[in-house]
């Protein structure tokens, strides 16, 4: 047995380093955290100071007793889980287990951290250990704790005031947040009519544009030509006074450096493989662990990335050195800076992870490992590489030039251009950019010109535009916004976006998050009652006062005591204070004529609704989905009550199905008999017959091609499906065997083959559901 045993969390990891450490060291894998909170309220007890109940995860139960058979043979354990607050708290955790068995006592007991797995970094790592870090372990349990006390506490009464399922998390509530209020912002925005006047002018047989900038000697302002009858009007007098040509006034050259971007962190990865490769966060993580856990590259397993989860844009020395060695190489020595970029880092906390994420050998190129990595590894191996070798180049230069065109002593036009004279770093890397306009201008050459020299005119246009609503966060700008304020940390943002789309807070429809109509009442419920604890300010300040503790400058118990107290309380008054009615925003219209019952709008699980009755009456309420436009806030008497004129009554088929369109739990649609058609495009307020009649026909057409066979009196058909034809009973499905033509099946042989196949396998799917609700976000 071997004298020392070192454990990392991941089973790949271990193949890696063993490859490196050789005989005298077993490697062994925790496979992530071993023990949590128990999933129980009450295991955290703050009238303790916040004493934890953990237990052995299940999953981990039979891992950790082969640890410790192992360990009772060896001299020494190594705990080599990764190099951050959740790594220290692994080997933390896996050590207090072991000592309560009494696997540890008389073995040295040793903390190594590497932030790549190559073997210098692993061997150094080795001669290098330190003890367990206290600050880092009290952090991470500070955090634990605080996510443990909202959830357990605050989901609840979600439960209570809103429905079964929902949950509220430290983090992902401000998240929730910031991603409604976008969507309120776009709905309450009032776009506004502004205009420009453009000259499209030529030289040399180079055409060009110019903009309107100066107007009888005053600057003009976005909106100051705000009419059609404005701006035809400056229009036609500049023409009048042009007479065919523009005089330049001014002709300013002047060269920009461009600069490149720094080196990856965590944060940046995911945001730029959001834009570029279209992973999303979650994604961009799991090949980032991938390729820093280490690819086999035909003679074993090589990391070929460094950590990836990571605050800090520093470069270790020995990297710059190899990367400038490389850039000479294969660049030229004219590519390179005269010194190392060296990039600062702001976040106070980047100490934890010591670099920048980078390849861990820049001669690795990645079209030479391209053999050996999937179509995903491989894309973000290059966006790696790519930036870090850019990271260390000399900067781009622009060669810019604007013009002044003057309209004799009217008005000025104005024309710029840039183009590229050293391309430098841009050579192998350019930044995305997200919902904001690039910050550098595309390429736009402009025609030789200098002072005084007359321009021909060629048209003078012009152009009616409105202002835009901010644009809905994808999830690079969401991630950008996060951290922006301060919310969360690097290795938290994919389980946030991950949590909001899960519980059905927020939906990603064409790469952009619509908050759903559930969490924009838990968003609105949260703010509304609870500003204090989704404010964008107090959550970053916690995330300081966590890290303040990581480095030692705070005591966590009082921490979370500042925390707990106030909190405590608010809840409890909440729960007391706030009706369920309050909290679902109903709002009584009037009283329907009919009925004599009264009409509210409220919000519901589906959406925003209107109802005529209450659950106390004794018959059951009415219920009428909101239309596309319409808001809780601002409908009508009147218009609530025509929602209730659904179902309509259109007329009937050519077969005698009576038609009716309504709105239902999917949304519109029309119904002709016992079948259904969804309404995709049409309102079922407005459609009328003959377009009914169209789409009706047109699903009973898709429908006739779907059946090849329909035995009606046994309830057996043969249709046509996504997989090619198969049989059904409605109760099993099976596909016809591959050279039996579909269309010659008699009744026998589809009942013979139904009687043969397997039953179908029940759904765990309610089963996970319902033990979904347990758990409490984080």
């Amino acid at each position: 047995m071997a004298e020392n045993l070192l454990i990392v969390e991941s089973p790949a990891k271990s193949q890696t380093i063993k490859k490196y450490l050789g005989n005298s060291f077993e490697v062994m894998a925790s496979y992530g955290h071993v023990r949590d909170l128990s999933p129980k309220p009450g295991a955290v007890n703050p009238d303790n100071d916040f004493e934890m109940n953990y237990e052995v995860i299940a999953d981990s139960t039979k891992q950790v007793h082969k640890i410790e058979q192992t360990l009772k043979k060896s001299k020494n354990l190594y705990l080599a889980t990764d190099p951050d607050r959740e790594g220290e708290a692994i080997s933390w955790h896996l050590y207090q287990i072991l000592k309560e068995r009494g696997a540890v006592d008389g073995k040295g007991i040793y903390r190594i951290v590497f932030h790549e797995i190559t073997k210098k970094a692993v061997d150094e790592a080795v001669a290098n250990p330190r003890d367990l870090s206290d600050n880092l372990v009290n952090a991470q349990q500070a955090r634990r704790a605080l996510d443990y006390l909202v959830g357990f506490n605050l989901s609840p009464l979600l439960w209570r005031k809103i429905q079964g399922g929902l949950s509220a998390g430290r983090v992902q509530s401000p998240a929730l947040r910031l991603v409604v209020e976008r969507e309120e912002e776009i709905e309450n925005f009032k776009a506004q009519e502004y205009w420009t006047i453009e000259a499209a002018a030529e030289k040399d047989q180079i055409p060009f544009t110019a903009k309107l900038v100066n107007l009888e000697g005053r600057k003009l302002e976005q909106f100051d030509i705000d009419n059609e009858a404005q701006a035809h009007q400056i229009r036609d007098t500049a023409i009048e006074k042009a007479q065919g040509s523009l005089q330049v006034s001014r002709c300013q050259k002047k060269q920009r450096k461009r600069y490149p971007p720094p080196p990856f962190i965590t944060s940046t990865l995911q945001q730029e493989s959001v834009r570029k490769l279209r992973f999303s966060s979650s994604r961009t993580m799991r090949l980032a662990q991938q390729l820093y856990e280490g690819i086999d590259l035909g003679s074993g397993r090589v990391g070929l990335i460094s950590y990836m989860r990571t605050d800090s844009v520093v470069l270790a020395e020995e990297a710059l050195t190899e990367l400038r060695s490389y850039i000479t190489a294969h660049f030229g020595k004219d590519k390179l800076p005269h010194e190392p970029q060296r990039y600062k880092t702001k976040s106070k906390n980047a100490q934890e992870a010591h670099e920048a994420i980078r390849p861990t050998a820049p001669e690795r190129h990645p079209e030479q490992l391209k053999q050996y990595l999937n179509d995903e590894q491989y894309k973000l191996y290059d966006l790696i590489w790519k930036r870090t070798i850019a990271c260390q180049m000399i900067p781009a230069v622009l060669d810019t030039v604007s013009v002044d065109l003057a309209c004799v002593d009217y008005c000025v036009f104005r024309a710029s251009g840039s183009t590229v004279k050293e391309p430098g770093f841009m050579a192998v890397y350019t930044e995305g950019s997200d919902d904001d306009k690039s910050k550098e201008p595309s390429e736009k050459k402009l025609p030789s010109l200098s002072e005084s020299e007359i321009i021909a005119l060629k048209d003078l246009s012009a152009k009616q535009h409105f202002t835009e609503p901010p644009p809905r966060y994808s999830e690079a700008s969401l991630i950008k916004i996060l951290e922006e304020y301060g919310i969360g940390r690097p290795s938290t943002y994919a389980s946030i976006i991950s949590k909001l789309q899960n519980r059905d807070y927020a939906k990603l429809e064409k790469r952009r998050f619509f908050p759903t109509a559930t969490g924009r009442v838990v968003s609105q419920f949260l703010t509304e009652h609870f500003s204090h604890y989704v404010d964008y300010e107090f959550t970053a300040n916690l995330e300081d006062s966590l890290d303040a503790i990581s480095r030692g400058e705070k005591p966590w118990v009082p921490v979370l005591n500042d925390f707990w107290k106030p909190f405590k309380k608010l809840v409890d008054d909440k729960g007391e204070s706030v009706s369920k009615a309050e909290v679902m925003h109903a709002r009584e219209l009037g009283i329907d004529p009919k009925s004599n019952k009264p009409v509210t709008v409220r919000h519901g699980r589906y959406g925003p609704f209107a109802q005529i009755g209450t659950k106390d009456d004794p018959e059951k309420p009415r219920f009428a989905a909101l239309r596309s436009g319409q808001k809780i806030e601002t409908i009508t008497f009147e218009e609530a009550l025509e929602l209730f004129k659904l179902p309509r009554d259109l007329g009937e088929t050519p077969e005698g199905e009576k038609i009716s369109a309504s709105v239902g739990r999917f949304g519109p649609y029309l119904k002709y008999g016992s079948k259904y058609v969804s309404l995709k495009e049409d309102d079922p307020h407005e459609i009328k017959l003959e377009r009914a009649l169209i789409l009706i026909a047109e699903k009973k057409r898709v429908e006739a091609e779907r059946i090849i066979l329909d035995f009606v009196d046994k309830g057996v058909q043969v249709l046509n499906g996504r997989y090619g034809p198969f049989i059904t009973d409605r109760t099993k499905n099976v596909k016809v065997p591959e050279g039996q033509d579909p269309k010659t099946l008699t009744l026998e042989q589809c009942l013979e083959f139904i009687e043969k196949a397997p039953a179908r396998r029940k759904r765990s799917g309610a089963k996970k559901k319902t033990a979904s609700k347990k758990k409490n976000s984080s």
